[in-house]
C-alpha cells in the first residue's frame, strides 16, 4: 500500500492511497468462493452453483463491497502509519477504481490540532465569598409566604395587590368582536396578569362599579382584526379581595413538604437549599472566569467540521427551548458559530489538562453532584433511581465532575483573590419581588 499526505491549508489534509490490484482481486475471489458455498441460484442446488455463474450473478456487488471495505481498512492503516488523528470522517474522492488496476483514492479530512496550554499562574480569578444568614432565611420564607397568598373579600375600593374579579365586554367600531368578552375573570392588580389599562381601570373601583376602557392595539398585534385599531371595553368589577400572607405554622410547613410541620426543620431545609444555590453560583462565576482565561490565553485552530456540528447542536437546543416545531422556526445558524468554536476549543483544552494532570474521576464528587441534582425534586429517591438507570445522564454528570476537577486544578495554581459578598448580591434574590399585601399576624 502506497500513501502520500498533503497539507491543503489549516488543519485539512489530503491523503492519497493506492492499494495493489492483486490485493483487490484476491479479496474479490475469496469472497466469491465463500458466497458460492451458500448461494441459492435457479437451476442449482444450494451451494452447488459453479464459480463462473456466481461471479456473473454477484460479481459487481461483491466488487463494490470489497472496494468499500478496502478503502475503510486502508484509510485506518494509513492515518495510523502517518500518525494523524482525524477530527471527523473523511471525504472520499475516487482516483482509479477500474477492474484489474490498482485501487487509488484520496481522503480529505481535518486533523485534530496540537494543544499546548499556558501556565495556570497567568490566570486571575476573583472568587466571591459569602454565607447564608438568619436574615436571608427570614427573607426567603417571606418570599415563600408570598407564593401562597390568601384572599378575603373586602367592601372597599380596589388597590395594588388586591385580587379583583371582573366581567368585560369589548366592541370594535361599535360591534362586539371575537375574544372581546370575559366573565368572572380574576387578576391581581399590579401583578402584570392583564393589560395595564385594565389594571388602571380596576384600581379604585369597588364591587358593582363599571369603568370604560380604551385599548389601542399596535400594528404588530398578532390578530389582524385588531392590529392598529382601538377597542372600547366596559369593565364591571364583581368582587374585590384583599391579599394576606399565610402564617408560618404547621400547615405552612406541610405545604412545603415538611410533613411533621416543624418550623425549625423547614428553616433548616430552606437554609440548605440556599447554601446549595449560593455554592452553585460561586462555582459558576469561578468557572466562567477560568474558561474565559483558558480561551484567551490558549489560541487554538479548531476543525471546521466540529465547529459546524457544535453550532448545529446549539441551534437545535435553542429551537427546542423556544418551542420550534420545524426547521424554518429555528434561530439563524450564524449566531451560534463563535460560541460553538469556543465550546470546541475549550473541550480540547480541558481534555488536554485532564490528561496532563493525570486526573481520574472522583466518584465521591459524582455522588455529591447527583445528591444536589435530585434534592430539588419532589421525590428525590425516585429521581436518583431514574438517573442511575440512564447511562447517558450519568455520563453527563461524570463529564461535568471531571471538568470541575480540571477547573479546581487550575484554580489551585491561579492568582486567586476573594471578595466578600452576600446571598442577595450573589443570587439576585429579591430584586424582582412583586409588592406584597398585608402580613398575617
Amino acid at each position: 500500500m502506497q500513501v502520500s499526505v498533503t497539507a491543503t491549508g489549516g488543519l485539512e489534509r489530503r491523503l492519497e492511497v493506492a492499494v495493489p490490484a492483486q490485493t483487490v482481486s484476491s479479496e474479490i475471489e475469496t469472497r466469491l468462493k465463500q458466497l458460492a458455498r451458500t448461494a441459492r441460484l435457479k437451476g442449482f442446488r444450494p451451494g452447488k452453483a459453479p464459480l463462473p455463474v456466481v461471479r456473473q450473478q454477484f460479481g459487481d456487488k461483491v466488487r463494490a463491497e470489497v472496494l468499500s471495505d478496502l478503502m475503510r481498512q486502508s484509510f485506518a492503516e494509513a492515518v495510523s502509519k502517518e500518525q494523524l488523528t482525524p477530527a471527523a470522517g473523511p471525504r472520499i474522492e475516487p482516483i482509479a477504481m477500474d477492474p484489474g488496476a490498482d485501487l487509488k483514492y484520496a481522503a480529505v479530512f481535518e486533523v485534530m490540532p496540537e494543544v499546548k496550554v499556558a501556565a495556570f499562574d497567568a490566570i486571575q480569578v476573583q472568587r466571591p465569598r459569602g454565607e447564608v444568614t438568619e436574615a436571608d432565611v427570614d427573607a426567603m420564607i417571606e418570599s415563600m409566604r408570598r407564593q401562597r397568598p390568601q384572599f378575603n373579600v373586602v367592601e372597599r375600593a380596589a388597590q395594588a395587590t388586591d385580587r379583583v374579579t371582573v366581567d368585560y365586554d369589548g366592541t370594535l367600531a361599535g360591534e362586539p368582536f371575537e375574544g372581546g368578552e370575559g366573565r368572572e375573570v380574576p387578576f391581581v392588580i399590579g401583578a402584570g396578569q392583564v393589560l395595564p389599562e385594565f389594571d388602571a381601570a380596576a384600581t379604585g373601583a369597588s364591587a358593582g362599579d363599571a369603568r370604560e376602557v380604551a385599548i389601542h392595539y399596535p400594528e404588530s398585534h398578532g390578530s389582524k382584526a385588531l392590529a392598529g385599531k382601538t377597542a372600547q371595553f366596559t369593565l364591571t368589577v364583581k368582587k374585590v379581595e384583599e391579599q394576606t400572607l399565610p402564617p408560618v405554622d404547621e400547615a405552612f410547613c406541610r405545604a412545603y413538604g415538611v410533613e411533621e410541620g416543624d418550623i425549625a426543620t423547614l428553616r433548616a431545609e430552606v437554609r440548605a437549599s440556599m447554601e446549595r444555590e449560593m455554592t452553585s453560583v460561586i462555582r459558576g462565576r469561578v468557572r466562567s472566569q477560568v474558561m474565559e482565561a483558558l480561551y484567551r490565553n490558549n489560541p487554538l485552530e479548531v476543525p471546521k467540521t466540529l465547529v459546524e456540528d457544535a453550532a448545529q447542536q446549539m441551534q437545535l437546543e435553542a429551537g427546542r427551548r423556544a418551542g420550534a416545531r420545524e426547521a424554518s422556526q429555528l434561530p439563524p445558524r450564524a449566531q451560534f458559530v463563535e460560541p460553538a468554536r469556543q465550546r470546541v476549543a475549550l473541550g480540547m483544552i480541558l481534555s488536554h489538562i485532564v490528561r496532563e494532570q493525570s486526573l481520574t474521576l472522583d466518584r465521591a464528587r459524582v455522588q455529591t453532584r447527583l445528591d444536589d441534582l435530585v434534592a430539588s425534586f419532589p421525590n428525590p429517591e425516585e429521581t436518583r433511581r431514574s438517573y442511575l438507570s440512564n447511562p447517558d445522564a450519568m455520563r453527563q454528570i461524570e463529564s461535568a465532575v471531571l471538568e470541575d476537577q480540571a477547573i479546581d486544578a487550575i484554580v489551585e495554581k491561579a492568582s486567586l483573590t476573594e471578595q466578600a459578598s452576600s446571598f442577595r448580591e450573589l443570587t439576585g434574590f429579591g430584586q424582582n419581588e412583586a409588592p406584597t399585601g398585608s402580613s398575617a399576624t
